[in-house]
């Protein structure tokens, strides 16, 4: 019985560890492919659509 809990344990640990190194080295391909120099371009665009929105919430800096 304790080699099975240990077997259990082995495999839960590897699944779990599999899972966020896999996770890991996706996220790093991703950034590999994709364009840097449109990063700024959603930064942008979502500034060009807020601009003279109102502020709500927080303090009024007057």
């Amino acid at each position: 019985m304790a080699e099975y809990f240990f077997d259990f344990i082995l495999v839960s640990i590897l699944i779990i560890g599999l899972t966020a190194f896999l996770a890991d080295i996706t996220n790093k391909i991703g950034k590999l492919f994709s364009l840097s120099k449109n990063n700024s371009h959603t930064f942008d665009q979502s500034q060009r659509i807020q601009k003279g929105w109102n502020n709500i919430g927080g303090k009024n800096n007057k």
